[in-house]
């Protein structure tokens, strides 16, 4: 139940876009709203119950979405459930964001869960890697509530549902290659064989060839 609770809400934050456009060309936004409220429901308490003791890490998003929800289907208004794309680039930003205020950035956090040193290069490159994401939180939720406002379903849908997934997977690739590019740090995976071929290990100082001293 606990994989199957679990794939489901990972289907539907990905297919979210298409499932709305899908449901509102054929469903009253009520009935819409209410399927997605009884999808996301037991996961929620499920998340709920197992994190417990870190509810202020994660009630914002899935409470927000459920209101976004709960006002679509009190108004019958769409343009609530149009809004999720923006609402979870809004939530990013701000969390990204204020780890700029400390002395460990959002980008540091998840590279020191896979390795137990970083050079101050590194610690700086994480912190400039943390803004840079949160530049993009920026365009992509504004761009997201545009076209919500302003486009058709099939356009919101279309950017919501691919255009921005397109646009996160190339910038990703790209931090991905300058980062292997800039630090030489490669593990034991295909991938990083591959990098390791691509950009060669730099010689560390030991392995640096001594000069012979001077009669």
């Amino acid at each position: 139940m606990k994989l199957v609770l679990g794939v489901l809400q990972a289907v539907l934050f990905v297919a979210y876009p298409l499932a709305v456009w899908f449901g509102l060309s054929r469903f009253s936004t009520r009935g819409v709203g209410l399927l997605l409220l009884a999808l996301l429901l037991p996961g929620l308490l499920r998340n709920l119950w197992q994190r417990r003791r870190q509810l202020k890490q994660i009630l914002s998003l899935p409470l927000a979405v459920g209101a976004l929800i709960t006002l679509a289907i009190a108004f019958d208004d769409e343009r609530f459930m149009l809004a999720y794309p923006a609402l979870v680039n809004a939530v990013l930003l701000l969390q990204f964001a204020w780890t700029l205020r400390g002395p460990t950035s959002m980008v540091e956090r998840f590279a020191r869960l896979q390795v137990d040193y970083l050079s101050d290069a590194e610690t700086v490159y994480c912190r400039r890697v943390t803004l840079g994401w949160s530049v993009f939180f920026v365009l992509n939720g504004a761009a997201c509530a545009l076209v919500a406002i302003y486009g058709t379903r099939a356009t919101w849908a279309l950017f919501t549902g691919l255009v921005s997934y397109l646009i996160l997977g190339v910038l990703f690739a790209f931090e991905f290659t300058l980062r292997k590019y800039l630090f030489r740090r490669y593990g034991d995976n295909l991938l990083d064989r591959f990098f390791a071929w691509l950009f060669p290990p730099r010689p560390s100082t030991d392995e640096l060839p001594v000069s012979a001293p001077r009669p």
